[in-house]
């Protein structure tokens, strides 16, 4: 079931993302947000653009997201998103359901694109975009720095 998310749903959401702050380089935060922010994050970005939760009975099994894509004024009809999935879960369809339900949220609040940061590599990522309608548009190389290598981003665009 997939469901726009709540506040109430920020521990869920912070234990998938855990891993991804602590473990890996496809999150470019160092630290773990604490459950109060991560709520304040789901009440915010909720409002604004877009969050939806996936729910195994009640389960957090992955989360999407919206979120401004620059402050200059001109690009209020953009956004970034971002979808964790814990690894256990990945290729079960969460994915395209997540961002299936984020896309009328995003279009509800008058984004007209979308745009996907990937730090590389990550060949999953990279398919369940290109599934659901991103193209890619161009690589940050040696954009970010993280566990002690330089990290590039390829960046990935959807009008909805």
């Amino acid at each position: 079931m997939v469901r726009e998310g709540e506040p109430a749903d920020a521990e869920g959401c912070r234990t998938i993302y855990a891993p991804f702050v602590e473990e890996t380089w496809i999150s470019f935060e160092e630290e773990v947000p604490s459950v109060r922010e991560m709520a304040r994050r789901i009440e915010g970005y909720g409002s604004s653009h877009g969050w939806v939760v996936a729910a195994d009975e009640d389960e957090i099994v992955g989360y999407a997201y919206g979120s401004p894509h620059r402050l200059r004024h001109a690009y209020r009809f953009s956004c970034d998103v971002a979808i964790y999935i814990p690894p256990d879960r990945v290729g079960q369809g969460i994915g395209r359901m997540l961002y299936r339900s984020l896309f009328p949220l995003l279009a509800k609040n008058e984004v007209h694109a979308a745009y996907a940061g990937i730090a590389l590599p990550n060949d999953a990522s990279e398919a369940l975009h290109e599934a659901v309608g991103f193209t890619p548009v161009g690589i940050y190389r040696e954009v970010g720095w993280k566990f002690g290598a330089w990290r590039d981003v390829s960046w990935w665009q959807r009008v909805l």
